[in-house]
């Protein structure tokens, strides 16, 4: 039997189409993002606040997600 490159493979679950390196990266670029728009609005003090968490988060979860597989 076999494969073509029409052929889902098997095995692969909704968690392996979801956590891939790329769309994550996205994602906590995105949060490191919105870290600096919240560092430099001068509206909401407690948006401000949250700025440097929120880059602190995104940073972290940026490192762990370029350890992930293709």
């Amino acid at each position: 039997m076999s494969l073509d490159a029409h052929t889902p493979m098997p095995g692969r679950g909704f968690a392996d189409r979801i956590l891939r390196r790329g769309p994550l990266e996205a994602i906590a670029t995105t949060i490191i993002a919105a870290g600096v728009v919240m560092l430099m609005q001068p509206f909401s003090l407690t948006l401000y606040s949250w700025s440097f968490a929120t880059t602190l988060f995104g940073t972290v979860l940026f490192t762990i997600v370029s350890k992930v597989r293709e």
